[in-house]
């Protein structure tokens, strides 16, 4: 190795003897396969340590693995690696830990979270890209199920490889992770887009029901009652998002699931043009120029939320026809 940024994240988890993996609030296949990815990676490579991948799990999800509860005393001076995460409030599980360092391995454009070794890429499509990278690059070890979890955090986030975060050099590392691992990767997609008959039926209603207004912004807003009478969780409207992606008259849509337990609203944003980040941290959220997530207090910031995104769609159209 030389003295890459996978070699000096590599030496800071040697250093530790307790290490505890966490991401974002609301986790996506990308956030919990490279969470799960890498706490399986050190424990193969490093038996002795103690290493724990952290938050909320989401049931869709348990086929990546079984994430850990702590005693935060035992974890007292740990590592914290943060992963698929920019800003410190968005960490999951994280509030009573005291630990030493942060290491953080991020592909959003960098926020509040430093680490003392702190690996920023805005040009991957995944976390688990750059995760897949560090195993290929450093003695971490890989077996099946970990590049299985890599691979299918990779295609979930870059969209089947359809996002423009999609580049050669991911075509490249899936290409070495295959190689290395001879995962059966055509078997891996059920894990992603097997479905159930009231995931089926809530995506038809998101497709009935879905506001469009003539900016070109597809929005709704999803009370409680409706995910409790599909019989589907939270994460589903933002694990549907991406099944529209092509819609001719949206340029940007976006998800609003209330959340009563929390007592707020749960965003997700997509977008085939205008930057809609900056908009999503103004409302406690963030994440890329053209997907983002953030989280609403209460209603008539919803509105407010609703009538920025769709002020943004009207500036990008007549931007648009300007440069004609």
């Amino acid at each position: 190795m030389n003295n890459s940024i996978e070699k000096k994240v590599y030496k800071k988890i040697r250093e530790y003897d307790k290490i505890v993996i966490a991401r974002h609030i609301g986790p996506d296949p990308d956030a919990i396969a490279s969470t799960i990815a890498l706490r399986d990676s050190i424990r193969l490579t490093f038996p002795d340590k103690k290493v724990v991948a952290i938050g909320l799990g989401v049931s869709k999800f348990k086929s990546y693995g079984i994430l850990d509860k702590i005693d935060v005393e035992e974890y007292m001076g740990a590592l914290l690696i943060v992963l698929d995460v920019p800003n410190i409030s968005r960490v999951d599980g994280i509030e009573n830990l005291n630990y030493k360092e942060i290491l953080k391995i991020d592909h959003h454009p960098a926020e509040d979270i430093k680490g003392s070794v702190d690996w920023t890429d805005e040009e991957s499509c995944s976390t688990c890209q750059m995760i897949a990278e560090l195993l290929l690059k450093t003695p971490l070890k890989m077996d099946t199920k970990i590049a299985g979890n890599l691979y299918l955090g990779i295609v979930s986030d870059s969209d089947r490889f359809l996002l423009p975060y999609t580049t050669n050099k991911t075509f490249l590392v899936v290409h070495e992770l295959i190689k290395k691992s001879k995962i059966d990767f055509t078997s891996l997609y059920n894990y992603l887009y097997d479905r159930n008959l009231d995931e089926v039926r809530f995506q038809g209603y998101i497709a009935e029901n879905m506001k469009v207004t003539e900016n070109g912004l597809g929005y709704l807003i999803i009370p409680s009652d409706i995910i409790k009478e599909y019989r589907v969780d939270l994460a589903t409207p933002a694990n549907l998002i991406n099944s529209f992606n092509y819609i001719r008259e949206v340029i940007v849509w976006t998800f609003i699931t209330e959340d009563t337990k929390n007592g707020v609203y749960k965003v997700s944003i997509r977008s085939h043009g205008p930057i809609v980040n900056q908009v999503a941290s103004k409302y406690n959220g963030g994440g890329h120029k053209y997907a983002s997530g953030a989280r609403i207090a209460s209603k008539s910031e919803v509105d407010s939320f609703i009538a920025d995104l769709d002020k943004l769609c009207e500036e990008y159209k007549r931007a648009s026809i300007s440069n004609l």
